[in-house]
């Protein structure tokens, strides 16, 4: 029987305005999808011209401007409506959703729908079992004693796992796909019983848990930040309708 770490697996990245999912805007974004561990990935990129400024800030990191984005990007209704589509096709055929620090990716994309579409992500999804695997999550509740900062970039090199050129959404994705199956590889003995639907269910309960840790830590420490403790999808709030 195949392991679910080593069977087909989808996942979904995003390049952004900024960091508020409730304001920020999706600038680029990919789904690569992967059939079984070591197959050729099959890459769906998009490019959108969000509409309004991108920071200067944001364009340090991912590279696009708004002139690039401006000559190059697609109106942001089609593509968010294209994007929501392609996640429930991957949901329908029984693929894992690979997401790192799903509730930013996935909560970008919901209120992108809401604001262009006016649709939702729950609304694509409410006929699909949704499964995500969150490299985040699982590496914090796996290996939860671990210094150390938890990117992306540090978690491929504690894995292993290579990455070329960060922050370029198809980039990004193909290495939160195999930084998932690294840790599961690291971890078999601990995973290899479980599903990934049933890990879909864990991982919320997991994430509930580091998000009340984080918060007791920012307040001992006097830091006024809020932290939400849903996953994988934060709920809708009133001034992002």
């Amino acid at each position: 029987m195949t392991r679910w770490y080593e069977g087909p697996l989808a996942a979904f990245d995003t390049e952004t305005t900024g960091v508020d999912v409730e304001g920020d805007r999706i600038v680029s974004a990919a789904l690569v999808v992967q059939d079984m561990a070591g197959a050729r990935p099959r890459v769906t990129r998009w490019l959108i011209d969000p509409g309004v400024p991108v920071p200067p800030a944001a364009t340090e990191i991912h590279g696009l401007t708004d002139d690039y984005l401006h000559r190059n990007g697609r109106w942001p209704a089609p593509a968010v409506e294209e994007m929501a589509r392609a996640l429930a096709e991957q949901c329908a055929a029984g693929r894992p959703l690979v997401v790192m620090n799903a509730p930013f990716d996935l909560t970008l994309l919901d209120r992108e729908l809401r604001r262009h579409r006016a649709s939702s992500l729950g609304r694509h999804l409410e006929n699909v079992p949704l499964c995500v695997l969150d490299p985040r999550v699982l590496d914090k509740h796996l290996d939860r004693y671990r210094k150390g900062r938890r990117t992306l970039t540090d978690l491929c090199a504690q894995y292993g796992v290579e990455l070329e050129g960060a922050h370029d959404a198809a980039a990004d994705a193909l290495a939160s796909l195999e930084l998932v199956r690294a840790v599961g590889r690291r971890f078999a003995a601990r995973m290899e019983r479980l599903t990934a639907a049933e890990l879909h269910t864990l991982q919320a309960v997991w994430h509930a848990a580091q998000a009340r840790g984080l918060q007791a830590w920012f307040s001992r420490n006097g830091t006024e930040e809020s932290v939400d403790p849903a996953w994988p999808l934060r709920p809708e709030l009133p001034a992002a309708a």
